[in-house]
């Protein structure tokens, strides 16, 4: 039990100063801007069509869930909002973060840790270069930027998915213009605004997870798939756990 108490520990503390490290890093950012530039690129060119598959079923899927049921109480045109509140507020940015955990997190924990692994990160201290400053701090800043991105583009696209079921459903039947008119009554600024902060957590949450596990992969070429392993669970259960702590913090702060 100590040691397992004794082992979490080490990993929050490892994860806290690839953190601060990664903070501190972000001085020299113009140096590595083409390297943050290639990431943004790469985040958004992996995660945008499969990000667009899923918010629209996620969209559909709540429609199609609550729709009949709004119906019976005769409250169908109400689904807008529901919809809209539910995608911009919990689903956008806790799929988007999974999403990005899934396909970006895992390639940054296999590509560090097989650099690890092969002591090509001992090559980089030796030339005197810092490994979070190289690998992580680049993916840090540019994750930063991307997710408030795709967060909003996924919840564009979970409205639109919603719509169109609310629309095309006989158990449910509301017009578009309801279904929007509906949306925009309920669904403010405030409201995005709470998505997109909840993903730039989740983000610098992803990353610092991922370049820690990466940099304290040990052992041989084997090792590395299992840090892989390791990172995305710990990233999943990161990400569902700090949503509970992020939302209660913004609600006490009024954005919520």
């Amino acid at each position: 039990m100590l040691k397992s108490i004794n082992s979490l520990f080490n990993i929050i503390g490892g994860i806290l100063n690839i953190l601060t490290e990664s903070i501190y890093w972000s001085k020299d950012c113009i140096i590595y801007r083409d390297k943050i530039y290639f990431q943004i690129l790469n985040i958004g060119s992996n995660t945008i069509p499969v990000a667009a598959l899923i918010s629209l079923f996620i969209g559909g899927v709540l429609a199609l869930q609550t729709g009949p049921q709004l119906a019976a109480f005769g409250i169908e045109e109400n689904i807008g909002g529901i919809v809209g509140l539910s995608m911009v507020k919990e689903l956008g940015p806790v799929m988007a973060a999974i999403l990005v955990a899934g396909r970006i997190g895992s390639a940054m924990t296999a590509e560090i840790s097989s650099m690890t692994v092969y002591e090509e990160v001992d090559a980089l201290k030796t030339m005197d270069i810092n490994p979070v400053k190289y690998l992580v701090m680049p993916r840090f800043i540019a994750v930063i930027l991307v997710m408030p991105i795709l967060v909003v583009f996924m919840d564009v696209v979970g409205w639109f998915g919603g719509a169109a079921v609310s629309s095309a459903n006989q158990d449910i039947h509301v017009a578009y213009s309801i279904y929007f008119k509906n949306l925009k009554e309920l669904v403010d600024f405030i409201a995005v605004l709470n998505g997109m902060i909840k993903s730039v957590f989740f983000g610098i949450l992803i990353i610092t997870i991922c370049g820690y596990v990466g940099l304290s992969t040990k052992g041989g070429p084997r090792e590395i798939g299992t840090s892989v392993t390791k990172a995305v669970v710990l990233c999943f259960v990161s990400i569902l756990i700090s949503d509970y702590f992020i939302t209660r913090f913004l609600f006490l702060i009024g954005l919520d």
